[in-house]
């Protein structure tokens, strides 16, 4: 059985048809075609799919798709505005933070998160919020420190609306 679900995704609104039993994780990559988030484990392990519902992070990939009806969702695609790259993203590229890159919309994500209820985190903080994603390539010192960079930038940043 199929259903229409009303979302709102990165500013734009979508009425998508999806199975009833999909997650937000497969109405966003089967209904959408936004692929930024990433399908690791399917059971909210990984973190690799962590999306902004409601501007606070979710894992999408155990998230029914239901519970998104209607409320704001943001997706990795959405971080950035088009030519320019959200300084979480540069921290990212300045810092070598990104290796293979599979779990970066995930870690992206859940730091754009924690920068929105917290724009100048302790380095505790950016750990306890990005505990749940995992990486297996960097170590997290780069990621940690792409964090605080990027927190950094946006604290210099006088324009409200690069965040």
């Amino acid at each position: 059985m199929h259903a229409i679900v009303a979302l709102h995704v990165n500013g734009d609104r979508y009425e998508v048809g999806v199975p009833a039993h999909y997650t937000l994780l497969e109405a966003l990559r089967y209904g959408l075609g936004l692929t930024g988030s990433k399908q690791g484990c399917d059971k909210g392990d990984c973190g690799a799919c962590t999306v902004l519902l409601d501007g606070e992070p979710v894992l999408s990939c155990i998230t029914p798709v239901w519970e998104a009806e209607h409320r704001e969702v943001v997706t990795v695609e959405g971080l950035s505005r088009p030519g320019e790259l959200h300084p979480l993203q540069e921290g990212f590229e300045i810092t070598g933070a990104a290796q293979c890159g599979f779990c970066t919309p995930g870690i992206l994500m859940s730091a754009y998160g924690l920068l929105l209820r917290n724009p100048t985190p302790s380095r505790r903080e950016i750990q306890e919020a990005l505990s749940g994603n995992l990486c297996r390539c960097t170590g997290y010192t780069k990621i940690f420190e792409a964090v605080e960079l990027a927190a950094g930038m946006l604290a210099r940043d006088t324009n409200s609306e690069r965040r």
